[in-house]
């Protein structure tokens, strides 16, 4: 059976359309649209049911599934096998900056473990970014904070919004307040603005970075102050919302993508890898946001 083929199915079924799965497969949305005709002619079925909505898996289609994942991750052992390839495979992954600090460490060095071939090159920018270049199909894996709903994207855990300022951060009532956030797009960016103006305050906006680095230095001069979860807040600074009676942020949804395309072990063993630990995460801080709620 041809691989092609199968990988055009298993990408259309994952991404749940053939456009998505045209930009994970670097490939003419017509072209997958052949390839599944073909396999169709081939296997004497069809394989999915096509409106001009959705697209999803008949009962054949959902047969085939599982066999067409397993033939596809035996030939890419076979071929490792036989021509002796040693350096891996190469995974693009991005995450925002954020993120990698938190959890890029743990992650590279477990991976690193169980397959020290493998090739990793790690994209960081704001979470819009990164999944606009996963589904134009230029990353593999992406873990970032969740706009909005997406065909791809799945959510892994939540994290609690907070206000954050330098530790000595005071600032009088009637005074607007100095902010240093993201550029728009952001969604920590669009909850701070949302709550500030629910509140009726004035506000200013003097440092602007698509930087972690470039907010946190304005953060922890004392200049401003910004949105972060609880695991990023930078050294010196606090959560300050109380402190400053600014209202509650609410919580940010962690939500990964990955590329249906990519089925060897290495690439899903770092799948499985951020799974438990960006999940068991997720896990501790909503537990932690219900109990301080």
């Amino acid at each position: 059976m041809d691989s092609d083929l199968l990988r055009a199915f298993v990408a259309v079924t994952e991404t749940g359309g053939f456009g998505a799965a045209a930009k994970l497969l670097n490939r003419t949305q017509s072209a997958v649209s052949l390839q599944i005709k073909r396999l169709e002619e081939r296997l004497g079925a069809t394989l999915f049911d096509r409106t001009s909505r959705s697209v999803k898996l008949t009962a054949d289609g959902a047969r085939l599934l599982p066999y067409a994942r397993r033939l596809l991750d035996l030939e890419d052992e076979a071929q490792a096998q036989l021509t002796g390839t040693v350096e891996g495979e190469r995974i693009r992954f991005g995450l925002t900056e954020e993120h990698a600090a938190a959890h890029l460490p743990a992650l590279l060095s477990r991976l690193r473990a169980a397959h020290p071939e493998t090739r990793v090159e790690i994209v960081c920018a704001i979470s819009s970014d990164l999944v606009d270049l996963f589904q134009e199909g230029r990353l593999d894996l992406v873990l970032a904070v969740r706009h909005g709903p997406t065909r791809t994207g799945r959510v892994l855990g939540v994290e609690r919004m907070i206000w954050v300022a330098q530790s000595g951060f005071e600032l009088p009532e009637d005074t607007p307040l100095p902010l240093a956030l993201n550029p728009e797009g952001c969604l920590f960016r669009a909850h701070a603005l949302a709550a500030i103006g629910r509140m009726g305050r004035g506000w200013s906006e003097p440092y602007l970075s698509q930087s972690p680095t470039g907010i946190n230095v304005a953060v922890q001069s004392g200049l401003a102050l910004t949105v972060k979860t609880p695991r990023s807040v930078p050294p010196g600074c606090d959560d300050a919302g109380d402190r400053l009676g600014l209202p509650p942020l609410g919580l940010a949804e962690i939500e990964m993508h990955v590329s249906p395309a990519r089925i060897g072990e290495d690439f899903r063993h770092l799948v499985r890898l951020v799974e438990a630990q960006c999940g068991d995460a997720g896990a501790a801080r909503r537990a932690q946001s219900t109990s301080s709620g």
